[in-house]
């Protein structure tokens, strides 16, 4: 048996109906499309309205898509893994209530943050456990309810974010000329007082004055943040290309995170990479956090093809960040689906 390697075979998403577009975000703060369009590029963005429904539910949304197209015996996964920062509960964890919606019997579950390094920290860790051969079929989910967090009294914060999911089938090949190839991801410790909620943790558990106080909202500096963000994501896909011998001209797709479409344009132009090779939705979505990444993938599935190469990058709270390469393993408009 030769070298296995690890490959998403299958991608499925889910946005909520409700769409918060711009003009309703001016009715509810000072601002207004113009000056959300200059500044971050985002038009409109999804967000789950319906009282008692969390991540799990756009992550079972998203897992069962993905299930249907693949055509995946449910029985055959070994793991699920579920990337977020919103989770339904401190505990138990979201991945296990998925579990329990999708009746997976045969699988282990947990939770995985890294903000919005989500997607790319776990692909990696599923890549790895597929690769060990005690794994062959992993699901990989990342979902997060930003509107759970965010102050929509806030004009700097409230129009970036939105809600979202999308899940992806791992599994081995040993077709080398598709899969996960390399990644090269940090994480700095830099960022705790750029980027956080300063309430509801264990140094400042829920209280009256926590509440009282608005402290259980996203904290941002986007400044600080869009600065870090740049130099960050174009050194690592810099460095990951350097490491496979990769040029621009190689590379078919880049695959950024969705934070911000100034960020999105300053690392395609430090890259030296023509705007149509990467991969933007932001427009219609805003920064859903670790699912930007695999929604981009679902959106563009039907473009991407068996053996394109993909760099997908990411930054986030903590500071965290990376790039990833991978081949693609299937010809996406044969499957493509809404």
């Amino acid at each position: 048996m030769g070298k296995i390697h690890a490959a998403i075979t299958g991608i499925g998403g889910y946005v909520p109906d409700y769409v918060l577009n711009n003009e309703e975000l001016s009715r509810m703060v000072d601002t207004n499309d113009e000056w959300i369009m200059a500044r971050v590029g985002i038009k409109e963005r999804r967000i789950l309205t319906e009282e008692g429904l969390g991540t799990s539910y756009m992550a079972r949304k998203a897992a069962r898509q993905l299930i249907e197209k693949t055509g995946v015996d449910i029985d055959t996964i070994d793991a699920l893994i579920m990337t977020t920062t919103t989770p339904d509960y401190k505990f138990p964890s979201t991945a296990s209530i998925v579990i329990g919606k999708l009746g997976l019997k045969n699988a282990m579950g947990f939770d995985f943050s890294a903000a919005c390094c989500g997607f790319l920290y776990t692909l990696d860790v599923a890549s790895s456990m597929i690769e060990s051969g005690r794994y062959k079929k992993i699901i990989v989910i990342a979902g997060d309810k930003m509107s759970s967090m965010v102050d929509y009294t806030d004009r700097q914060t409230c129009v970036l974010f939105g809600d979202g999911a999308a899940a992806v089938l791992v599994e081995g090949t040993e077709d080398e000329n598709i899969g996960f190839k390399d990644s090269f991801l940090r994480t700095n410790g830099l960022g705790l007082p750029y980027l956080h909620m300063k309430a509801g943790g264990s140094v400042s558990p829920p209280s009256h004055f926590t509440v009282d106080h608005r402290l259980h909202y996203l904290y941002q500096e986007g400044r600080t943040v869009f600065r870090y963000a740049v130099t960050d994501m174009s050194n690592d896909c810099m460095e990951i290309m350097k490491r496979n011998g990769l040029s621009t001209d190689d590379v078919d797709w880049i695959a950024p995170h969705e934070a911000n479409l100034r960020i999105i344009e300053a690392v395609t132009k430090r890259l030296d990479v023509p705007i149509e090779k990467v991969l933007i939705n932001i427009e219609h979505y805003g920064n859903t956090s670790a699912a930007t990444i695999p929604l981009a993938l679902w959106d563009y599935e039907e473009k991407l093809k068996k053996g394109d190469k993909v760099i997908l990058t990411a930054f986030g709270a903590g500071f965290v960040h990376g790039a990833a390469y991978v081949q693609w393993a299937y010809d996406g408009a044969s499957v493509a689906k809404k």
